[in-house]
């Protein structure tokens, strides 16, 4: 039986954990920028991780909700192989696809970056949380129209069922532009 046991949402420059305020810089305003938040966001939890500064912005998100619900919480009850990581989106990797289309639209100037291609895949974002923290358990991606919670639950569900997976974070990290941008991660244990 699969159990409900941590949550973050990220939105409007706010995060929560469990529904209570974890995060908002009171010097930002209408006019920061993603990269300023989620950059101060990193600050505020003490990250020491320098690939973050490379990854995309749906990464930067995913990686970030996750740290945050991981900040205080330890895993080792679980073997890497134990965790699972389910998520969705709408826009899957929309404005890295369009960077990655510009760098190669012009065979003048034709340069197209690997950091940037690598990034063209949602489940990317999956990679980077599951490299930062060691999970080595199932993990999908998917894209929908709307965080589907159901849907996910009973994808989690079938994971627990099969007797591997022990604890699976499930969740919805989407980014389309600086202001249209959520994550929404829970973490499921038995």
């Amino acid at each position: 039986m699969m159990k409900f046991t941590q949550s973050c949402r990220i939105h409007e420059k706010k995060i929560y954990r469990n529904e209570a305020l974890f995060y908002s810089d009171q010097a930002l305003d209408d006019k920061t920028n993603f990269k300023t938040f989620i950059k101060g966001a990193y600050k505020y939890l003490g990250q020491s991780y320098p690939k973050f500064f490379k990854m995309d912005r749906l990464s930067k998100l995913g990686f970030i909700a996750a740290s945050v619900l991981f900040s205080d919480r330890v895993l080792s009850a679980y073997a890497p192989e134990e965790i699972a990581v389910v998520m969705a989106n709408r826009h899957s990797t929309l404005v890295t696809d369009t960077k990655h289309c510009e760098s190669i639209k012009n065979r003048e100037a034709y340069f197209p970056s690997p950091s940037v291609f690598v990034y063209t895949l949602p489940n990317i974002l999956v990679g980077e949380i599951c490299i930062r923290y060691g999970f080595k358990g199932e993990n999908a991606f998917f894209i929908s129209n709307q965080f589907d919670q159901d849907f996910m639950y009973q994808y989690a569900n079938l994971l627990f069922q099969s007797g591997e997976t022990k604890a699976c974070l499930v969740g919805w990290v989407d980014y389309k532009d600086e202001a249209d941008y959520s994550a929404i991660l829970h973490l499921l244990e038995t």
